[in-house]
């Protein structure tokens, strides 16, 4: 029998446009209202398959980038081998598979590159071995693995309920450009949650658990106005990630100064988002960023498709 052959699946990472954060949960997670944006930054996953039952994993830069690799599994706690095994258990493909994985979203970010790679690896594997799953089956599974699996499938914009992984999509006339400015550095997740836990326990607050978006943001997105959008983003994280980091208050005091309509962490962080006017601005807002703190500065827009196959 012939070997079938590879499929390339494309991912896109994500920012949370508008983020709250309830109070911690008796299952150690947070209740979370959110709107996730997926940016043209894509995260690239070949899927081969093996002579063997192995499932095995490398990780490269893309073009023109220099993440540190070092931290990444290369073992069965790699998400997209984790994902791999999953489609393999529901469909009972006998097969092994190479995932060889090429990174474009900030490691550690805040903007769900791995998430976005589990959700390739869903798809190329499905693929690879003809399970037939359709996308909504695989949203289904995708949910299994992490909160953000399921958007970075799903793409485009939704609303983010639960923990994140109860979606509904939503709207957004027009795309809307941003510069990102990843930082040299990871943030913990979980410390980032704990540290904001902290925060609000020192002041006496404890939020309720949130159960929707505020519809202003919602209505921004859907009409395009992104002076509107300006004044709406939030993320209830963001003070925990600066106390962990207090350098990103510079490059967001930075952004906002040199043209940015708005600018936040993203997610967890150590990300920083900047919502510009349009394309040109973005562009011009990424060279002066370039050039004045001598960061890392990617223009790019949303909303993107979810993880595709590519030809």
């Amino acid at each position: 029998m012939s070997r079938a052959r590879p499929v390339r699946v494309m991912a896109p990472g994500k920012i949370n446009v508008s983020f709250r954060v309830g109070g911690p949960r008796p299952d150690g997670y947070h209740s979370v209202a959110s709107v996730y944006l997926a940016l043209s930054l894509y995260e690239e996953v070949t899927a081969t398959a093996r002579d063997d039952e192995a499932i095995t994993v490398s990780v490269r830069n893309g073009a023109g980038l220099d993440f540190d690799l070092d931290g990444i599994p290369l073992d069965a706690s790699n998400l997209a081998v984790q994902a791999a095994e999953l489609i393999r258990e529901t469909s009972g493909h006998p097969q092994g598979v190479h995932l060889d994985i090429t990174k474009r979203v900030p490691i550690a970010g805040g903007m769900g590159g791995g998430s976005a790679d589990a959700a390739a690896a869903l798809v190329a594997c499905s693929a690879l071995w003809n399970t037939g799953y359709s996308r909504d089956e695989l949203i289904g599974l995708a949910g299994g693995l992490g909160a953000d699996v399921p958007f970075a499938l799903h793409g485009g914009v939704a609303v983010g309920l639960g923990v994140g992984d109860r979606l509904t999509p939503a709207l957004a006339r027009s795309e809307m450009h941003w510069v990102l400015v990843p930082a040299s550095f990871g943030l913990s997740t979980p410390k980032v949650y704990a540290v904001a836990d902290d925060l609000r326990a020192r002041r006496g607050h404890v939020p309720d658990e949130p159960e929707q978006v505020e519809p202003a943001i919602l209505q921004a997105m859907q009409s395009g106005d992104v002076h509107q959008l300006a004044g709406c983003l939030h993320n209830d994280l963001q003070e925990a990630a600066i106390e962990l980091a207090p350098e990103l208050a510079d490059i967001l005091e930075l952004g906002r100064a040199e043209g940015a309509l708005a600018g936040l962490v993203s997610g967890s962080g150590p990300t920083v988002a900047f919502l510009t006017a349009g394309r040109q601005e973005a562009a011009e807002l990424g060279q002066r960023l370039s050039d004045v703190a001598g960061v890392v500065a990617l223009p790019v827009r949303g909303p993107v498709h979810g993880a595709r196959i590519m030809a």
